[in-house]
């Protein structure tokens, strides 16, 4: 792959996951990073949903990073071609809003761009339908990414193993309420997480990152295309500018929440 060294003056990736109760539930809602290839690959879930399966855990949100080829733009939408080094995939943003356009207009042939979106399927065609794009600013950015994607991967397919085997030793052994596999008599189940994170499972955060990722999923707040400020953030939630970057930072890193329009502004993945 071609790095265009003009274009990386700072910046960093977050990674993104997601979490699913049990094998037999496999629905993920966080931005999973993932690869291309990956993506050609991905088969369909089978079930009413058109999410598709990577390592045995749906996926429907995704982040991709490569450099964009084929800019097509019309009135209504513009779409580009991906190409990461291990494929060639179709994005398209849809112009609903004065943002898209704003997004949009940063993007252009031969840079890399990180972006987020609805990975879909239309006419056997993969392709990423976007919320959210931006250049990639850091060369380092790319080299995590795919570090990102070999994480998630190795420890979903792990989890997937570990999953299994415990469905195996609840069909053969009796459960008791202090053991955490799903059997039919008394209904436990499996609290094993079946993506690289647990984003919507907010137990596991701090104070703080909870009542900012409350105050980012208000109605209001959810949605603002632009996403909320981080000075905003400070002022209704009476934090410190230090202890709101933390908290970003963590549910940025757990697949929560993600910037827009600059590094000044976040929206949550999820209303809820």
């Amino acid at each position: 792959m071609m790095f265009s060294e003009s274009q990386f003056d700072g910046g960093f990736a977050s990674t993104q996951i997601t979490n699913s109760p049990a094998a037999a539930n496999r629905d993920t809602f966080g931005v999973v990073p993932l690869t291309i290839k990956q993506i050609s690959e991905a088969s369909h879930s089978g079930d009413d949903k058109s999410n598709f399966v990577v390592a045995g855990a749906d996926v429907v949100n995704v982040t991709v990073v490569g450099m964009v080829f084929n800019i097509v733009e019309r009135n209504t939408d513009v779409t580009f071609t991906l190409d990461d080094g291990t494929g060639k995939l179709e994005c398209k943003i849809w112009l609903n809003e004065p943002f898209d356009k704003l997004q949009i207009e940063e993007v252009r042939e031969g840079i890399y761009v990180h972006v987020d979106g609805h990975l879909k399927s239309f006419k056997g065609e993969r392709h990423v339908a976007i919320f959210s794009v931006r250049p990639v600013t850091n060369f380092d950015e790319i080299t995590f990414h795919f570090i990102a994607c070999i994480h998630n991967h190795l420890r979903t397919s792990k989890v997937q193993k570990i999953q299994g085997d415990g469905t195996a030793l609840s069909q053969n052994t009796n459960s008791n309420p202090n053991t955490p596999i799903q059997n039919g008599t008394n209904g436990f189940k499996t609290t094993l997480p079946s993506q690289l994170s647990i984003p919507f499972n907010v137990d596991g955060l701090k104070g703080f990152d909870q009542m900012v990722l409350a105050y980012l999923q208000l109605p209001a707040n959810y949605g603002n295309e632009k996403g909320i400020h981080t000075d905003e953030l400070v002022q209704k939630l009476k934090l410190s500018h230090d202890k709101i970057m933390e908290s970003i930072r963590t549910l940025e890193d757990e697949g929560m929440i993600y910037s827009t329009i600059d590094e000044f502004h976040y929206k949550a993945t999820s209303s809820s």
